[in-house]
């Protein structure tokens, strides 16, 4: 895990690659959980029998099931030493090339393609992508912006 101290170590590793998470198994449990969170529950997610019948062969996760855990994967890859607060900004562009059936591995990959001050903070711009284990398309992929301000 790469860990930042300040703004100046920030703006020093902008353009580089932070590595990679650990490998994570999306359940069905976790899909059902977010299906109840979400108010989300079609057949494609939450329905296995259906499901077995339909275009992937079982249920898949929800593509804002696999976003929402980027900040979680992203916190195995780097982390910010002695910020008052670091803040989750929004999102430029996000797309799902590929759906993460049940019981699929996933794991983040993130990119510091830059940082920016904005008078109160630094804007972190993380070019994140979600692989799929064994798979040839990422599952997910994002360019999420944080906050960081010491």
């Amino acid at each position: 895990m790469t860990v930042f101290s300040s703004a100046d170590e920030l703006h020093a590793a902008s353009g580089t690659d932070l590595g990679s998470s650990g490998w994570w198994t999306v359940t069905q449990d976790m899909i059902d959980r977010f299906a109840e969170a979400t108010g989300d529950h079609q057949w494609i997610h939450v329905d296995p029998e259906r499901a077995a019948a339909g275009p992937f062969g079982t249920t898949i996760a929800h593509g804002f099931l696999t976003l929402s855990m980027v900040s979680a994967l992203n916190a195995e890859i780097y982390g910010v030493r002695g910020a008052r607060m670091v803040i989750n900004y929004g999102l430029n562009k996000v797309r799902f090339p590929n759906p993460v059936t049940v019981n699929s591995r996933v794991r983040a990959s993130s990119r510091l393609a830059d940082v920016s001050e904005t008078g109160e903070a630094s804007q972190l711009t993380l070019h994140t992508t979600v692989e799929i284990d064994g798979a040839d398309k990422p599952a997910c992929v994002a360019e999420v912006l944080s906050r960081v301000m010491f």
